[in-house]
């Protein structure tokens, strides 16, 4: 999941691996255009699901309203914890943070995306790389 910039540059807010899944609650909910993308970059299975079904889920389907709610507390927790890493780590760390919650994923992702993840150019994620394998 991904915005771009007025200038034109992506900016990677999210990755979603294997089991995973990925939505722009915000449109959802607000019923309003996205400013986001969502990418398949490997062969996916998409879902879609009107605001109403889905509502209509949580009121009648008790369990399912639960396993949401613990699957978006958890999101929600990641995505703290990825602001505060954000503000008080520096490139190195967020690299292997990164590896480490995507270690399988980012053997597969161009080395644009992961540094647009981390906020860092392309270059400067090459030289990191670099780092960590010569040590």
């Amino acid at each position: 999941m991904y915005g771009i910039d007025e200038k034109g540059t992506e900016h990677n807010l999210r990755f979603a691996a294997e089991n995973d899944w990925i939505a722009d609650l915000g449109s959802f909910y607000s019923e309003k255009p996205s400013k986001l993308f969502i990418e398949a970059i490997e062969p996916s299975t998409i879902l879609q699901i009107e605001k109403q079904d889905l509502l209509y889920l949580f009121i009648n389907v008790p369990k399912f309203d639960r396993n949401f709610r613990v699957i978006m507390e958890e999101k929600f927790i990641e995505l703290q914890n990825r602001l505060l890493q954000n503000f008080s780590s520096n490139a190195h760390q967020r690299y292997l943070d990164f590896l480490e919650q995507y270690r399988e994923l980012a053997l597969r992702l161009p080395n644009t995306q992961i540094a647009s993840y981390l906020g860092i150019t392309p270059e400067f994620l090459s030289k990191i790389r670099g780092e960590k394998l010569s040590k």
